[in-house]
């Protein structure tokens, strides 16, 4: 029996332990921050470039493209002593790669580690039922989750580390951040004249 995200909130909710036995993980501000500052960095000249024609249809793509991103990495899990659930904000639930789901800790058999192509390592939460369901690594707090999901579930999770060191998103967000400068640099000199954009010389 599956068991929904209300139903996890409220899970031992006349118990005392209660507070304890519900926790809620979202993703890392480390993570979610620099893949931002990349999208925008990245997308956000696209309308400002533009011939006057595409202005409009690239500056809806631009916020379309925003609120994907973001609902992308605003995933959020609930552990509880009966279930793990994973959900994205309900803009996101038509994307058949990021669906709802929950699984409760009787169903779980094993983590199963599958490698990447960028030599990382993810892996999958094995179930009774054959289902596989991707372990969250994104997460802050990520020791304690992994701590909850060994004391739930009984498996080992002592070799399992985040998808991708902490270091390698500060240098994301640094790279991020001299783009955007650099791009503020250049939009100062097309307002001053000081160079041509490259849609005045088309005309």
């Amino acid at each position: 029996m599956l068991y929904s995200l209300k139903q996890i909130a409220r899970t031992n909710a006349n118990c005392p332990m209660s507070k304890r036995a519900t926790e809620k993980f979202v993703t890392a501000p480390l993570v979610r921050l620099p893949l931002l500052l990349l999208y925008v960095c990245l997308a956000l000249p696209l309308p400002l470039l533009s011939p006057p024609s595409l202005r409009l249809m690239l500056s809806l793509g631009f916020l379309l493209g925003a609120i994907l991103i973001l609902g992308l990495v605003s995933e959020q899990v609930i552990i509880s002593e009966k279930a793990i659930a994973v959900s994205y904000p309900p803009w996101l639930q038509w994307l058949p790669l990021r669906q709802n789901w929950t699984l409760p800790w009787e169903q779980v058999t094993a983590l199963v580690p599958v490698a990447t192509s960028q030599k990382g390592t993810v892996y999958y939460i094995k179930a009774k039922k054959l289902q596989n369901y991707l372990l969250p690594q994104r997460l802050e707090r990520f020791e304690l989750f992994l701590t909850l999901v060994h004391e739930y579930s009984g498996i080992d999770t002592n070799n399992i580390s985040r998808l991708t060191p902490p270091w390698t998103y500060q240098l994301l967000a640094a790279l991020s951040l001299l783009m955007l400068l650099g791009e503020g640099v250049v939009a100062v000199a097309i307002y001053q004249g000081w160079i041509v954009s490259p849609v005045s010389s088309l005309g």
